[in-house]
């Protein structure tokens, strides 16, 4: 998508916050910070083509270790439409998602990233394997997993948060250069649905969960540090990689945020992603 289709698309954001009243040099700036994204529906709810499912066989390359989450989805990257996000992504292989969704606390890592080569040789292997399936809470959750094909389309994003947290006092404020942060992104959740489609699963982009003030990334990235708020710089080196909102009964109040380093989403390190869950029972 070309920056001049980005803002086409953008259309019916910047007419609705131009009638707020909000100054049009910040709608403009607000735009410039889009991100492409994929949007992964179901088969049925979209037209894109097929990249993944939901579930289905788990393979993994021979001796690889059995990741300790259990399995959401499988992703063929060869398949994605081109340009769908602006990660560094690799060009093929498939993309295997892990995670449980719920947050422990404590600032657990709740999944698992791996990625497989198109030539690896591979072996498959038992989804239930995964050390928490014994226990009767967590199995029941698992068997209401979907099993079901991904389609892809692309699309566009915005923020949905408009704080940032901060390591000294006031430990809030509007994100720098924003002043209207807090209309312009109403304003996008009320237009989100006329410029873009829905799904439970995305790629790239700006994460997003039931409330959100501050970047989900950037709790993540806290998570991961161990650092209750890191600096914004270090903040910056990290992106989305992936969320998924679980339609699972029970779980409704669930999204799940994969986040890695740029530079080791580049190395293909996705060992070190790192998995947060945002859950209200």
């Amino acid at each position: 998508m070309t920056p001049e289709e980005t803002r086409g698309r953008l259309g019916p954001f910047r007419d609705k916050a131009l009638a707020r009243g909000i100054p049009v040099d910040e709608v403009e700036r607000w735009m410039d910070t889009a991100r492409p994204c994929a949007i992964l529906a179901k088969d049925g709810d979209g037209d894109g083509p097929v990249v993944g499912r939901f579930g289905g066989p788990l393979l993994l390359p021979v001796g690889t270790p059995h990741p300790s989450h259990p399995f959401v989805a499988s992703l063929d990257l060869a398949a994605l439409p081109a340009d769908a996000t602006d990660l560094p992504l690799p060009a093929d292989g498939r993309l295997l998602l892990f995670a449980y969704p719920e947050d422990e606390g404590g600032g657990a890592d709740m999944g698992h990233v791996l990625y497989v080569p198109a030539d690896a040789a591979v072996t498959e292997r038992d989804k239930d394997a995964w050390p928490l399936y014994e226990i009767d809470e967590y199995r029941e959750v698992f068997e209401r997993f979907p099993e079901e094909p991904l389609r892809a389309t692309a699309e566009v994003s915005l923020p949905y948060h408009h704080l940032v947290e901060l390591p000294e006092p006031p430990y809030a404020d509007v994100l720098p250069g924003h002043p209207h942060a807090e209309e312009l992104a109403e304003v996008w959740d009320e237009t989100y649905d006329d410029i873009a489609a829905s799904g439970p699963l995305q790629l790239g982009g700006y994460a997003s969960q039931e409330a959100v003030d501050v970047d989900p990334v950037a709790t993540a990235v806290a998570r991961a540090t161990g650092r209750a708020r890191p600096a914004l710089e270090e903040v910056a080196d990290w992106v989305l990689l992936a969320d998924w909102s679980p339609d699972i009964t029970g779980q409704e109040g669930a999204t799940v945020h994969w986040v890695i380093r740029r530079g080791d989403l580049a190395a293909r390190r996705f060992d070190r992603a790192f998995t947060s869950v945002f859950w209200n029972p």
